[in-house]
């Protein structure tokens, strides 16, 4: 594997939201399109893509607002799955953030995505008992 982690590039806008779709990662109420255009006004170094060969194979968007990280949009091509893709791209924008003085990660897995769960386990993740809230300001 000749994986390269690089910064995110408008080009990859049409793979990385196909990349999005086949894993699931995609909600009606949420617009891709304006999620990657939103995130490239903010911390833009921070929305990472994998490719091998010239083929986008993951993705994370990642963000920092001063008191803790946020992981989104984690995602690897399913044929690709197994392979480490996902954990290098976790691995790397975790030391993005660290390198910019995050002290603690965050992300929201839905309840219902036990691989997901699985996978942050194996990275050190802990699950916390907690709510989620939320509130949209702008409608997509």
């Amino acid at each position: 594997m000749t994986l390269a982690i690089r910064p995110f590039e408008r080009s990859d806008a049409e793979a990385v939201v196909a990349l999005w779709s086949r894993a699931g990662l995609l909600r009606p109420w949420n617009d891709p399109y304006a999620d990657i255009e939103r995130k490239l006004t903010v911390q833009p170094e921070l929305f990472l893509v994998a490719e091998d060969s010239g083929h986008l194979v993951g993705s994370v968007m990642a963000g920092y607002d001063g008191h803790r990280g946020w992981i989104y949009y984690l995602a690897s091509a399913a044929h690709r799955r197994g392979e480490g893709i996902g954990g290098a791209l976790l691995g790397e924008a975790e030391r993005r953030l660290l390198s910019m003085g995050c002290p603690k990660v965050q992300l929201m897995v839905r309840t219902d995505n036990a691989t997901a769960m699985g996978i942050y386990d194996r990275h050190g993740y802990e699950q916390f008992d907690v709510g989620a809230t939320g509130k949209r300001l702008i409608v997509d």
